[in-house]
């Protein structure tokens, strides 16, 4: 189950939830969580917008793993991860060249990354992916955490991605927006 927050600092040139930037509805703790009890779902992403530019966030996080939840957090990296439970996987940016946000990165944040946690790239450009590849090296990612490697929908084609991947043989996981798919989004409806 997917629980989207409201608003986000950054400002990505592929963003594909610029609607989350606003709007939304506001409730307390207790009501996110009955609406989540509800589903019955074992598995809870709290994403966005970005989740720790919410006050709560952190809260909500732990309330939910403190429930049982295998929770897991979308975030940008922009914002500090040091205080986030550690029962909680972290999925973690680092904005590629192309997001136009790459001064963003919290480089520190790599250091709180444990094996459980994932670092996510989302590649638009060839740019983009010669720039990941010097980052897998530079921080020694593969060994810290998983590695994921995802396509900006109508910029890099998830063929191409995928055979640049194999062709290096590198040692990360190719992902794509699956609710694209599942949903018709890949034409922006």
């Amino acid at each position: 189950m997917f629980v989207r927050l409201t608003g986000c600092p950054l400002r990505c040139g592929y963003c594909d939830t610029s609607y989350a930037f606003t709007g939304g509805e506001k409730k307390t703790l207790a009501e996110i969580i009955a609406q989540i009890d509800s589903y019955q779902a074992k598995y809870i992403t709290v994403t966005g917008g970005e989740p720790l530019a919410q006050s709560a966030s952190l809260l909500l996080l732990s309330q939910l793993a403190d429930k049982g939840y295998h929770v897991s957090l979308e975030t940008s990296g922009a914002l500090d991860v040091s205080k986030v439970d550690k029962r909680v996987v972290i999925v973690m940016d680092l904005k590629t060249p192309s997001s136009g946000e790459l001064s963003k990165n919290r480089y520190e944040n790599i250091d709180y990354l444990e094996s459980k946690d994932q670092i996510k790239f989302v590649i638009g450009t060839d740019e983009d992916y010669d720039w990941s590849k010097v980052m897998l090296s530079q921080y020694d990612l593969i060994n810290r955490c998983q590695v994921l490697f995802s396509p900006v929908m109508g910029q890099m084609s998830p063929t191409r991605l995928a055979e640049k991947i194999l062709q290096d043989k590198l040692l990360v996981r190719f992902q794509i927006q699956l609710h694209k798919y599942l949903w018709d989004d890949a034409q922006g409806k």
